[in-house]
């Protein structure tokens, strides 16, 4: 199946609910959800877009799909996003690693590993594509669901 077109499990769907649950019990705000328009990501973003009550704020950017340029992405965010003060990415393994890794160490060399449903939290300064974040936090699905 063409992987830009396949959905989420009846599964994943209601373990994202549980996640966004907890992303609300954190009492998560984001000025702009900014997705993947491959069906997951799309689907994942709106089933948090719908429990935060944020469907508003929804956004899809072609540099998140699994084929999409990072340095691009970046370059996206400062043009259209630079007033935003949180923005929630949903994008696709590895380029989310990739792009976490390239913010705080400045290359892809970090070993880190953000699963299905996991949330991490950077602060930026400046962003550019380079080192300019620290981690504030990084959060795995099972936590988040626990938080629901």
């Amino acid at each position: 199946m063409d992987e830009s077109k396949r959905p989420l499990t009846m599964e994943g769907v209601g373990k994202m609910r549980r996640i966004a649950r907890g992303m609300r019990r954190l009492k998560l705000d984001f000025d702009v959800i900014l997705a993947s328009p491959y069906l997951r990501a799309k689907q994942t973003a709106e089933i948090v877009a719908a429990v935060l009550s944020v469907g508003d704020k929804l956004q899809f950017s072609d540099h998140l799909a699994g084929h999409g340029d990072l340095v691009q992405l970046v370059t996206e965010l400062n043009e259209y996003h630079r007033a935003c003060k949180s923005i929630l990415l949903v994008g696709h393994e590895p380029s989310m690693s990739e792009l976490i890794s390239m913010l705080l160490a400045g290359n892809r060399s970090l070993q880190l590993v953000l699963k299905k449903g996991g949330l991490c939290k950077l602060t930026v300064d400046a962003l550019r594509h380079g080192r300019c974040a620290t981690l504030d936090w990084l959060l795995t699905p099972g936590q988040l669901r626990r938080l629901a």
